[in-house]
């Protein structure tokens, strides 16, 4: 087949990750593949140089397109354009299938497509652009506009089912349409790391005695690192041997970064910067705990990533973290905002590291075979197959 994948930003975070792993599962397996995005700019980094180096077998490689007016931000003019832009590439490279993923190119992309009557039109929902967190006009905006992209594509496929459930409360789509697509990842580099702990930890400056605390998060916007400060900031000057480790950046950094010299904690948090997605499994081996305080996800590949890596794990109760952290059996969920809870569940994890790696490894039991990319690419390209065929 001829697959073509639509992404507004081709930055590091999980949904663009979860795209790259499809392109690459879809190529290898013979498809010719076409990804278009809009402009890569900020501190967050991008995946574009993984995209343009990889190759199948036999040296096929995925089409990068960039469409200068794909961007984030709403803009009637631009995204006029992109909707005109997007039905010329579409028309021009003549896919079976329009694969869309994140709001902007989700909407834009699947109206382009159908109008170009593409076979397959499906959408993966990686999490709501509408929230709580929103202002009013802009959360009607965008339910409305995902209303109308919903009657313009065959599937949408959600990673989690918090996202199907969401979405149909919103009014939007068909109980028909949808259909829950694990996020797929590469499980092996945690599974088997290249490095050990110590080694890690030594590169870190980190002390055999430190309990550290991770987080791999943009700094920015309801990613919770301010719950951490405010929190945690106590028990860290009561604790000195307690670490938070930051992986991570973001336009929020000099901010955050900011609050922890006024608290005086400069020597217990300790940030990386950016990271690329390669260098992940290395940073979750030096931590004790992960700590999840995002406010809102799809399904965090974050948390995964910790589980498979047998890090036991923290997290806020919000859209599908509680399908990968249970709580009480691969994790501790707490109420997004529950700074005493946070507190607690810290302590809990440092009285009792015979039940926390309990939870750690009920969690990468559940999560090798559930989240492994391969699954993943089959899945979706089985989707495809009973779409077209029905076309």
């Amino acid at each position: 087949m001829r697959i073509m994948h639509l992404s507004t930003r081709l930055i590091l975070g999980g949904s663009q990750e979860n795209t790259v792993l499809s392109c690459e599962g879809q190529l290898a397996r013979g498809n010719d593949v076409a990804l278009v995005f809009g402009p890569i700019y900020g501190p967050e980094g991008s995946l574009l140089e993984r995209v343009q180096n990889y190759r199948a077998g036999d040296d096929r490689r995925i089409e990068a397109i960039e469409t200068p007016n794909m961007v984030r931000e709403v803009s009637p003019l631009k995204d006029f354009k992109c909707r005109r832009d997007l039905r010329t590439i579409i028309r021009e490279w003549k896919p079976d299938v329009v694969h869309t993923h994140s709001s902007k190119a989700g909407i834009l992309g699947r109206i382009a497509a159908w109008r170009e009557r593409v076979p397959c039109v499906i959408h993966t929902v990686h999490g709501p652009p509408f929230h709580k967190y929103e202002s009013n006009w802009r959360n009607r905006m965008y339910i409305l506009a995902e209303r109308i992209a919903a009657k313009r594509c065959h599937v949408i496929a959600c990673v989690a089912d918090a996202m199907r459930e969401q979405f149909l409360e919103a009014g939007i789509g068909k109980p028909a349409q949808y259909v829950t697509v694990w996020s797929g990842m590469e499980t092996q580099p945690f599974l088997e790391p290249a490095w050990t702990r110590e080694q890690v930890r030594q590169e870190l400056g980190l002390e055999d005695n430190d309990f550290v605390l991770g987080t791999v998060a943009r700094l920015a916007e309801l990613k919770g690192h301010d719950d951490l400060l405010d929190g945690l900031g106590e028990h860290l000057k009561q604790h000195r041997n307690v670490k938070l480790l930051w992986v991570g950046d973001g336009w929020w950094r000099d901010r955050l970064l900011n609050r922890v010299k006024s608290m005086g904690l400069q020597r217990q948090v300790i940030t990386t910067g950016l990271v690329p997605p390669e260098e992940i499994p290395k940073c979750l081996q030096a931590m004790d705990v992960l700590i999840h305080p995002s406010y809102r996800e799809g399904l965090p590949r974050t948390v995964t990533q910790a589980l498979l890596s047998a890090t036991p794990v923290i997290a806020y109760d919000v859209d599908g973290t509680r399908e990968v952290c249970i709580d009480r059996e691969t994790g501790l969920l707490l109420k997004a905002g529950d700074l005493r809870g946070l507190r607690d569940a810290v302590q809990w994890m440092m009285d009792y590291p015979e039940a926390r790696d309990a939870l750690a490894r009920c969690g990468r039991k559940m999560c090798k075979d559930r989240f492994a990319a391969e699954r993943m690419v089959e899945h979706l390209l089985e989707i495809y197959r009973d779409v077209t065929k029905h076309a």
